[in-house]
């Protein structure tokens, strides 16, 4: 991989992260990988050869060194670099992928059509995406933290180990090149391991309290929806039951005097006009 595609990578993870992920990605490419291949290489170089025994028994500092340098510390970082950056070019290819999904339904649909708003927003299965990168992340620098803890024994150099391993003839001193300096580099490295720690969690709770704080909104927005929608329903049911109430009072009522003298006399009417007139002689 050339710097030109490492370039296209880390611009593209910039362009996709929050405030925190920024700063966490400078502190990565300042703080870490320049660092390690400026000066920490040089230092270590050829740590093997900066070995020295006072023993001339053959394998007996290749042996020992083994043994108080199972791994060494500019490979373990190099790993370290390695595994921490790669889930960041997760949200990159899903931002690609949704892109991907963008252009051919566009190419289907026409121009018009859109399947994102915005294909580089945290929303869905990209905010999945992004938050589980920061989970794996935060696991590999405290998987490698503890590597280091548990091998170097408290990330300490000393000046002189003393080694009785087979073939040795007896307890023989073996010292390092340059302790100080390497013991230096450690404890930077180790720092700013600590610190994309920091960054990390921070990231994980700005992301998970803006979610809750999107989710109560819009909870609150749709209750309040509702509640108007309600108080419409019943002022349009008051409105529309007036006249329906008004008759079905009306109904209930009893008859007045009044009404009732004009009931009879209208029934008395009607059976005098339907009776015969007996009063008229042949």
């Amino acid at each position: 991989m050339d710097w030109k595609t490492f370039q296209a990578l880390l611009s593209g993870v910039n362009k996709y992260s929050t405030a925190f992920g920024r700063i966490w990605l400078s502190v990565v490419f300042v703080f870490r990988v320049m660092v390690y291949v400026v000066a920490a290489e040089r230092v270590w170089g050829d740590e093997q050869k900066d070995f020295d025994c006072n023993t001339k028994q053959p394998g007996c500092a290749n042996v020992c060194y083994d043994h108080f340098f199972p791994i060494s510390h500019i490979r373990l970082w190099a790993l370290q670099l390695i595994f921490i950056t790669c889930p960041s070019f997760m949200v990159v290819m899903h931002v690609a992928y949704r892109d991907d999904r963008e252009r051919k339904h566009k190419a289907k649909y026409g121009n018009n059509a859109k399947l994102y708003n915005n294909t580089g927003k945290k929303h869905g299965g990209l905010w999945w995406t992004y938050l589980i990168s920061l989970f794996v992340k935060t696991g590999i620098e405290v998987a490698f933290l503890y590597i280091l803890h548990h091998v170097y024994d408290s990330f300490y150099l000393p000046r002189l180990v003393k080694c009785e391993v087979s073939p040795c003839p007896n307890k023989v001193d073996c010292y390092i090149g340059h302790p100080t300096e390497k013991k230096v580099f450690t404890y930077f490295m180790v720092g700013a391991s600590a610190l994309c720690i920091v960054l990390n969690i921070c990231e994980i709770i700005y992301l998970i309290s803006k979610r809750i704080v999107r989710v109560i909104n819009k909870c609150k927005r749709r209750n309040r929806n509702m509640a108007v929608h309600h108080d419409d329903f019943n002022s349009d049911t008051l409105n529309n039951g007036n006249i329906p109430m008004k008759r079905l009072d009306l109904m209930d009522k009893p008859p007045s005097f009044k009404s009732a003298y004009r009931l009879s006399a209208l029934k008395h009417e009607r059976i005098r006009a339907s009776a015969p007139n007996l009063s008229m002689a042949p």
